[in-house]
């Protein structure tokens, strides 16, 4: 008679790191599901701020004037700027593009006292340059915004 282990012993044996592997594949599943859920819900936010300063300029652009409702919501929209994507990206939301809404608003409210003149003439082509400005912004958003908001595997 040989003393051959019977083959359950090898089956036991195997079962233990077996099933170690198993929960390291489970685990290390786990963790990149929830690194996939983080870019995810850090992407669903730079959006918003995104879609917050595209959506004031395309309101600018449609109807002529910033109106207080607009930039409020604009500084609403965008106050998360700094912790989800860069101080300057945040300074250029708040120093140029808040600021040349502003500018563009106070030029409208002058320009509804002004007689037709130079003066008149020249706040006109103010504002125009401000909505030129503003048009152009479209694609340096796009430029700003394009590494925070690429989706990358």
């Amino acid at each position: 008679m040989t003393c051959e282990p019977h083959w359950t012993a090898f089956i036991s044996a195997l079962l233990v790191p077996t099933v170690a592997m198993l929960g390291l594949l489970i685990a290390y599943r786990q963790w990149k599901t929830a690194q996939n859920k983080l870019k995810l819900e850090l992407f669903e936010k730079r959006l918003a701020i995104y879609s917050a300063a595209t959506t004031f300029i395309s309101s600018v652009m449609t109807s002529g004037k910033a109106t207080d409702d607009q930039l409020h919501n604009l500084i609403v929209g965008t106050k998360e700027a700094k912790w989800l994507l860069s101080p300057a990206i945040a300074k250029y939301l708040d120093e140029e593009l808040y600021a040349k809404g502003v500018d563009l608003q106070c030029l409208s409210a002058e320009l509804e006292g002004f007689p037709v003149s130079e003066e008149r003439k020249t706040n006109v082509h103010q504002q125009r340059d401000i909505k030129l400005w503003l048009n152009a912004q479209y694609e340096i958003l796009d430029e700003k915004f394009a590494k925070y908001l690429a989706l990358s595997h």
